[in-house]
């Protein structure tokens, strides 16, 4: 499980082979003890829950890096290890 970057108390991961349970590319953001799963296509909460505050964050660094977190999941989905991503500043 590759964290992949940490902004504001966030911590983002990809899981290595993660394409069973959802079946589309997604990242987990995990926030003091709550776990959610974000689409990395439109920034949708897939499960799970996290503040509202934090939620959008999460959203708006998808939106930012929608195309480093595509690439760092065909990675991960393929067991190599992904690329960390630059946190929301």
């Amino acid at each position: 499980m590759p964290t992949i970057s940490m902004f504001y108390g966030i911590v983002i991961c990809l899981y290595f082979f993660d394409d069973e349970r959802h079946k589309l590319p997604h990242i987990h953001a995990k926030y003091q003890g709550q776990d959610a799963s974000f689409s990395i296509l439109d920034g949708a909460l897939l499960s799970g829950a996290l503040p509202v505050s934090k939620t959008r964050l999460v959203q708006a660094w998808i939106e930012i890096h929608r195309e480093s977190l595509l690439a760092d999941w065909e990675l991960a989905v393929n067991g190599q290890t992904p690329f960390p991503i630059e946190p929301l500043r």
